[in-house]
């Protein structure tokens, strides 16, 4: 199958657009990936405390070269800094703050959403695949929002944004907002609403590009 063209805004254009969206004073978790990029847009004004599942409250941003440290890295196995203030705690309580609805919004990447909210993100289902849900479960369980960025289709085309998820579900009816290459959209109880898009998209390609009905 033949890559298609890819339009629309760029990785971390996608990843601005989610960054300005994030109310100040904020709780934030970050999935791994595209999510991470959100941390490198928050305008300077606003005040948001990131949260990794590994233990730590007040992420700070990578640090520069020849100045990381061992013991501070993110959920991605990335290397981080800490703010002014940050705490750190066992992995039980992390997951307690994630399960307790004290996270305000998780960001996670995307195989697949529905129409409907459900979220699939963590495998195929194809067989002999590792298992690796990691903590996506327990964040689109217990966190007040969950925001989906994501590349509106496959590389070969397929579609993201579905009537109904083929892959092993992370969640039924838990993803409330997405962010693509070609729009921002809104999970709504009448389906997905279009929100805004990407410069030289129109509606009639953006629909073709989703399998369910868009609502304008």
């Amino acid at each position: 199958m033949n890559t298609v063209e890819r339009k629309g805004w760029s990785r971390n254009e996608m990843a601005q657009k989610a960054a300005q969206d994030i109310p100040d004073g904020s709780y934030v978790n970050l999935g791994i990936g595209m999510p991470e990029l959100i941390a490198d847009h928050v305008p300077e004004d606003i005040e948001v405390v990131y949260h990794t599942e590994n233990g730590l409250l007040g992420m700070g941003p990578v640090p520069e070269a020849g100045q990381e440290d061992i013991e501070l890295i993110n959920a991605g196995k990335k290397y981080v800094t800490a703010t002014k203030g940050a705490c750190f705690f066992h992995h039980a309580d992390s997951f307690t703050m994630i399960r307790g609805g004290h996270l305000d919004i998780s960001v996670l990447g995307a195989l697949q959403v529905c129409e409907k909210g459900d979220l699939a993100n963590w495998s195929t289902g194809k067989p002999g695949a590792i298992p690796a849900v990691g903590g996506a479960m327990d964040l689109v369980a217990g966190v007040k929002n969950v925001w989906v960025i994501t590349d509106h289709v496959t590389k070969v085309g397929q579609f993201k944004l579905v009537n109904a998820c083929s892959f092993p579900l992370t969640g039924k009816g838990v993803v409330d907002r997405v962010y693509t290459n070609l729009a921002v959209i809104e999970v709504t109880g009448e389906g997905l609403k279009v929100r805004e898009m990407a410069p030289g998209i129109t509606f009639e390609y953006l629909q073709e590009q989703t399998e369910p009905t868009l609502i304008q």
